[in-house]
């Protein structure tokens, strides 16, 4: 049986994924205000004539879509780079804020100015091949 342990610094990466667990918790309490002042009613998930709150869930709900292959990536690309998994996924939490701040405004296309956090995502998955191949006996 083999024996797990964290390479040192993981710590950073446990302190990012907490981040990125408050940044959908701060999303989550932007649609119920949201829902409060846009008179939308639970259980509807989007309302028929109001674009800004639509706009303010959908960012939230695009960002739990989003999140467990953030988290997998994550911890995967933390088992050998830690430092970087760790700095890449605070440039993924980045885009996800800048991503909503702009869907926010009721004008969907300025939620393309969080696009950055791809990179923060990419160096996630080149991170997380790397540990995959390192695992891996030829």
């Amino acid at each position: 049986m083999a024996v797990l342990s964290l390479p040192e610094d993981y710590g950073y990466v446990i302190l990012t994924g907490v981040g990125a667990i408050f940044m959908a918790m701060w999303k989550g309490v932007k649609v119920g205000m949201a829902r409060k002042e846009h008179k939308v009613e639970y259980p509807a998930m989007y309302s028929d004539d109001n674009k800004v709150f639509n706009c303010i869930q959908r960012s939230h709900q695009n960002t739990l879509e989003n999140l467990p292959q953030f988290m997998f990536l994550l911890t995967m690309a933390g088992f050998s780079h830690p430092r970087l998994a760790a700095a890449a996924g605070w440039v993924w939490i980045a885009g996800r804020i800048v991503y909503g701040i702009g869907y926010s405004t009721g004008l969907p296309e300025k939620r393309v100015k969080g696009a950055f956090g791809y990179l923060g995502l990419l160096t996630l998955l080149g991170c997380s091949i790397h540990t995959a191949i390192q695992t891996i006996k030829f």
